[in-house]
């Protein structure tokens, strides 16, 4: 008799504990982001060095908190509901994120040890020693699967987890727009780039002036010269009071040719395979780093596949490599190229003003998609292309920042902001 895959899944919690996190999983969803608020000052109180590899900007805004705490409940309920989606892909996503950060398996027991003792806080009299045990078991076989997970692409990529980070010198710098800059970036030890996926990604660790280092993730948004990568950064600007972006202000204000930067071996499973399928490139703001990387690379490999790339974006002077993706795209056999902007310039009458809409342009059979931006824009993406009879085998998305771990259940949304 064969045995699927949610039955393997299951099985991995021991009858005990499965029938406990049966019982227990909704009161611990209720309680999952006081958990984690509760989990984070505690474990870096005890552990400060954790501070240099967490996103303090996340922190601040308690994305990363509600972001923990999804996973871990969403890892439990499809342990133990057949009907729950896989968490394969997150795990992948997640697994992929932690080796450019040079996450060490030490680095789990600390978080485990934190983690179940905030459960306890929150929890108190409820967490009976049953209930801990169960938990705890949840906890290590999440653990141990991503620790698995990231050996393996570890050694993949030939990457030594005790030393990640690779030094790069700054040889080029590009004003895109008023708020967006390229930063080439050359191995400064004097040897080859590494093996790059176009859709990857790096994380680039700063010291900042305050005297804290901070890692950032940034898609490698060309790697046409093969000596050289290039990330592009676009300034995160604070909102309702909130702080401008501390990394990407820094990269901007402070980064000049000739500097130093840590960068990580390229990460991420955001990959176009070879086919001869029509390839839709769907993104919204920062999302346009994906697109040039692709259309680079099968201008090199596949010239006679047909690409259509869609971008929304505030107003055409916010639409950063533009001109470049353009000028690669002359180079396939059947390139299209849509843009949206919400303020809409009246010389810019090839545009479309107002949201990216998807409901008229032609789609060839066959189309495969690959769309990445604000969660929000994605998920419109996708219902949008869903109601025209796209397959959701064929769309692939790309997220950054804590919403990765909430990414695996996509909603229906209406159009926003880019």
């Amino acid at each position: 008799m064969t045995t699927t895959v949610e039955e393997n899944r299951q099985s991995l919690l021991s009858p005990e504990a499965k029938a406990v996190v049966e019982a227990t999983a909704s009161v611990v969803a209720e309680h999952a982001e006081q958990i984690t608020a509760r989990f984070y000052p505690s474990v870096f109180k005890a552990h400060p060095e954790l501070l240099r590899v967490f996103n303090q900007g996340n922190q601040a805004t308690g994305e990363q908190s509600r972001a923990l705490a999804a996973s871990v409940v969403a890892y439990a309920v499809q342990l133990v509901d057949p009907s729950a989606p896989s968490f394969e892909h997150v795990m992948r996503r997640i697994a992929y994120k932690h080796i450019s950060l040079g996450i060490r398996p030490e680095q789990y027991t600390i978080v485990g040890r934190y983690l179940l003792g905030a459960v306890g806080d929150v929890l108190g009299e409820a967490v009976t020693p049953e209930v801990g045990a169960a938990w705890n078991e949840v906890y290590w076989l999440f653990a141990t699967q991503l620790i698995a997970t990231e050996a393996r692409y570890y050694q993949l990529a030939s990457i030594d987890p005790s030393a990640p980070l690779r030094p790069y010198r700054v040889v080029r710098r590009i004003e895109e727009t008023a708020d967006v800059i390229s930063l080439v970036l050359q191995p400064a030890d004097g040897g080859p780039l590494p093996p790059i996926a176009p859709g990857q990604y790096v994380s680039v660790f700063v010291n900042l002036p305050n005297g804290s280092r901070q890692p950032r993730q940034y898609t490698v948004s060309s790697s046409g010269v093969e000596t050289r990568l290039q990330i592009t950064v676009r300034r995160v600007r604070g909102l309702d009071g909130a702080p401008d972006g501390q990394v990407s202000s820094y990269l901007h204000d402070g980064v000049q040719v000739g500097d130093m930067l840590e960068v990580s071996a390229p990460a991420g499973d955001f990959v176009v395979q070879p086919s001869d399928s029509p390839l839709l490139l769907a993104s919204a703001g920062a999302g346009i780093t994906t697109v040039l990387p692709i259309v680079e690379h099968l201008a090199r490999t596949q010239p006679q596949r047909p690409v259509i790339v869609a971008h929304a974006d505030r107003t055409a002077k916010d639409h950063a490599l533009r001109e470049t993706v353009l000028h690669v795209g002359r180079q396939l056999d059947d390139f299209t190229a849509y843009s949206w902007y919400e303020t809409l310039d009246p010389d810019n009458s090839r545009s479309h003003q107002g949201f990216m809409d998807l409901t008229e342009i032609p789609l060839p059979d066959e189309v495969q998609v690959f769309t990445c931006g604000p969660l929000p824009f994605m998920r419109h993406v996708r219902s949008t292309l869903l109601a025209r009879g796209v397959p959701a085998s064929r769309i692939r998305y790309e997220v950054f920042g804590p919403d990765l771990w909430a990414a695996q259940i996509p909603a229906e949304a209406e159009p926003v902001p880019t």
